[in-house]
């Protein structure tokens, strides 16, 4: 076991918004380092919301992460030979990762032809509040909710 905890490096902004966050987002949306690829989806998947909802691309991504950002979740315990599904809130950075890995992984599994084409319809779902990324959320929220009775368990 290291020590003391690895320093985070620092995220170049992106050429276009000079945000962190789609620094973030394009990260996990590369496959193979092909980060120049991963760039020219996300710019795509972008225009293409921004013509479908006749709004500003980005700020309806934005929006759609905050919609399906988690406030809590269960995590497992053993306690006395039992595992415990025990509620937790979730840090801020992993709110963040949640979001975005979900967004990211249920844009993979939609119907659509290009990766641009199926990112951008999962944006302008979770904006609106629907599809598959949002429920996730939901389902985390439920889950916890249902749990409620082991928080006293929490570390």
């Amino acid at each position: 076991m290291r020590k003391a905890q690895a320093k985070k490096l620092p995220l170049a902004p992106d050429p276009k918004f000079n945000d962190k966050l789609v620094t973030r987002f394009v990260n996990n949306i590369m496959w193979a380092g092909k980060k120049s690829g991963a760039y020219i989806i996300f710019y795509d998947a972008l225009d293409k919301v921004a013509k479908v909802t006749g709004e500003d691309g980005y700020e309806v991504w934005k929006k759609a992460l905050t919609n399906i950002t988690p406030g809590v979740e269960v995590r497992s315990r053993r306690i006395g030979g039992a595992t415990f599904q025990i509620p937790a809130e979730v840090r801020p950075d992993r709110k963040i990762s949640l979001s975005i890995k979900w967004m990211v992984r249920y844009s993979r599994e939609r119907n659509g032809r290009s990766m641009a084409d199926k990112l951008a319809n999962e944006i302008v779902a979770a904006s609106k509040g629907e599809g598959a990324s949002y429920k996730k959320k939901e389902d985390t929220h439920r889950m916890a909710e249902a749990n409620k009775a082991f928080a006293h368990f929490r570390i």
